[in-house]
Protein backbone atom coordinates (compact mmCIF):
# COMPACT_ATOMS: atom_id res chain seq x y z
CA UNK A 1 0.00 0.00 0.00
CA UNK A 2 1.54 3.45 -1.15
CA UNK A 3 1.52 6.25 1.75
CA UNK A 4 2.50 9.60 2.35
CA UNK A 5 4.26 9.91 5.68
CA UNK A 6 3.17 13.22 7.67
CA UNK A 7 5.73 13.05 10.16
CA UNK A 8 9.31 10.93 10.42
CA UNK A 9 8.97 7.66 11.12
CA UNK A 10 12.02 5.65 12.37
CA UNK A 11 12.97 3.14 9.69
CA UNK A 12 10.54 4.00 7.42
CA UNK A 13 11.02 7.73 6.06
CA UNK A 14 10.73 11.35 6.64
CA UNK A 15 7.29 13.43 6.10
CA UNK A 16 6.60 13.96 2.95
CA UNK A 17 8.28 10.82 1.49
CA UNK A 18 5.68 8.51 -0.68
CA UNK A 19 6.48 4.83 0.69
CA UNK A 20 5.09 1.25 0.35
CA UNK A 21 4.25 -0.63 3.52
CA UNK A 22 2.28 -3.26 4.61
CA UNK A 23 -1.75 -2.59 4.98
CA UNK A 24 -1.92 -3.57 8.51
CA UNK A 25 0.59 -1.55 9.22
CA UNK A 26 -0.53 1.60 7.65
CA UNK A 27 -4.22 0.65 8.83
CA UNK A 28 -3.53 -0.10 12.42
CA UNK A 29 -0.86 1.57 13.40
CA UNK A 30 0.49 4.61 10.81
CA UNK A 31 -2.84 5.95 9.93
CA UNK A 32 -4.94 6.15 13.36
CA UNK A 33 -1.32 8.12 15.06
CA UNK A 34 -1.78 10.34 12.30
CA UNK A 35 1.98 9.91 10.70
CA UNK A 36 0.58 8.93 7.21
CA UNK A 37 -2.57 9.40 4.55
CA UNK A 38 -3.13 7.35 1.94
CA UNK A 39 -1.30 7.80 -1.15
CA UNK A 40 -4.61 8.93 -3.37
CA UNK A 41 -4.34 11.45 -6.21
CA UNK A 42 -5.83 13.82 -3.82
CA UNK A 43 -3.77 13.34 -1.35
CA UNK A 44 -0.97 13.50 -3.74
CA UNK A 45 -2.09 17.22 -5.01
CA UNK A 46 -2.52 18.37 -1.68
CA UNK A 47 0.79 17.08 -0.40
CA UNK A 48 2.43 18.64 -3.47
CA UNK A 49 0.36 21.88 -2.02
CA UNK A 50 1.25 21.87 1.67
CA UNK A 51 4.74 20.62 1.16
CA UNK A 52 6.24 23.97 1.12
CA UNK A 53 4.15 24.54 4.52
CA UNK A 54 5.62 21.23 5.94
CA UNK A 55 8.97 21.92 4.54
CA UNK A 56 9.18 25.41 7.24
CA UNK A 57 7.08 23.53 9.61
CA UNK A 58 10.11 20.82 9.86
CA UNK A 59 13.30 23.69 9.69
CA UNK A 60 11.16 25.21 12.55
CA UNK A 61 10.70 22.05 14.60
CA UNK A 62 14.68 21.09 13.67
CA UNK A 63 15.64 25.25 14.81
CA UNK A 64 13.49 24.66 17.96
CA UNK A 65 15.45 21.22 18.84
CA UNK A 66 19.04 22.48 17.94
CA UNK A 67 18.11 24.94 20.28
CA UNK A 68 17.01 22.92 22.95
CA UNK A 69 20.21 20.24 21.87
CA UNK A 70 22.30 23.15 22.86
CA UNK A 71 20.73 24.07 26.34
CA UNK A 72 20.60 21.04 27.31
CA UNK A 73 24.60 20.06 26.51
CA UNK A 74 25.29 22.98 28.60
CA UNK A 75 23.51 21.20 31.62
CA UNK A 76 24.17 18.90 33.80
CA UNK A 77 22.24 16.97 36.44
CA UNK A 78 23.62 15.34 39.68
CA UNK A 79 21.96 12.30 41.46
CA UNK A 80 22.93 11.72 44.85
CA UNK A 81 22.33 7.87 45.93
CA UNK A 82 23.48 5.47 48.21
CA UNK A 83 26.44 2.90 47.25
CA UNK A 84 28.51 -0.07 48.38
CA UNK A 85 32.25 -0.23 48.89
CA UNK A 86 32.52 -1.18 45.02
CA UNK A 87 31.16 2.35 44.02
CA UNK A 88 27.85 0.19 42.91
CA UNK A 89 24.82 2.02 43.36
CA UNK A 90 22.14 0.33 45.45
CA UNK A 91 19.12 1.14 43.27
CA UNK A 92 20.01 2.88 40.04
CA UNK A 93 19.34 6.72 38.01
CA UNK A 94 16.79 5.86 35.48
CA UNK A 95 15.36 7.72 32.13
CA UNK A 96 12.41 9.03 34.34
CA UNK A 97 14.67 10.15 36.87
CA UNK A 98 16.66 12.49 34.28
CA UNK A 99 13.28 13.09 33.23
CA UNK A 100 12.38 14.75 36.58
CA UNK A 101 15.72 16.56 36.85
CA UNK A 102 15.51 18.60 33.68
CA UNK A 103 12.34 19.12 34.58
CA UNK A 104 13.37 20.55 37.68
CA UNK A 105 15.25 23.02 35.69
CA UNK A 106 12.93 24.01 33.45
CA UNK A 107 13.91 21.83 30.19
CA UNK A 108 11.11 19.33 29.09
CA UNK A 109 11.99 16.61 27.57
CA UNK A 110 9.81 13.23 26.85
CA UNK A 111 10.83 10.16 28.84
CA UNK A 112 10.87 8.17 25.56
CA UNK A 113 13.70 10.41 23.99
CA UNK A 114 16.22 9.66 26.75
CA UNK A 115 18.30 7.05 24.69
CA UNK A 116 19.73 5.04 28.16
CA UNK A 117 20.07 2.18 27.18
CA UNK A 118 20.06 1.06 30.66
CA UNK A 119 19.81 2.60 33.95
CA UNK A 120 22.99 3.96 35.37
CA UNK A 121 24.22 1.93 38.42
CA UNK A 122 27.90 3.26 38.99
CA UNK A 123 28.95 6.47 40.43
CA UNK A 124 30.72 8.60 38.50
CA UNK A 125 30.40 11.34 35.53
CA UNK A 126 28.20 9.73 32.90
CA UNK A 127 27.15 11.12 29.02
CA UNK A 128 23.54 10.54 28.56
CA UNK A 129 22.36 11.26 24.53
CA UNK A 130 18.65 12.46 24.12
CA UNK A 131 17.11 12.41 20.99
CA UNK A 132 15.40 15.12 20.29
CA UNK A 133 14.70 15.14 16.75
CA UNK A 134 16.01 12.30 14.14
CA UNK A 135 18.79 14.79 12.88
CA UNK A 136 18.98 16.49 16.40
CA UNK A 137 20.89 14.59 19.05
CA UNK A 138 22.07 16.67 22.63
CA UNK A 139 24.27 14.76 24.67
CA UNK A 140 23.34 15.71 28.82
CA UNK A 141 26.31 15.14 31.39
CA UNK A 142 24.74 13.30 34.54
CA UNK A 143 27.19 13.09 37.87
CA UNK A 144 26.29 10.15 40.15
CA UNK A 145 27.71 10.83 43.55
CA UNK A 146 27.85 8.77 47.03
CA UNK A 147 25.07 9.88 49.21
CA UNK A 148 26.51 10.90 53.01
Amino acid sequence: MKIILTEDVPSLGEAGQTVDVAKGYARNYLFPKKLALEATSRNLSRLDHDKSLLLRKLERARYEAAQAAEKIGNTSVSFSRSAGESDKLFGSVTSMDIQEALSNQGIEVERKKIMLSEPIKQLGDHTVPIKLQSSVLAELKVVVTKAE
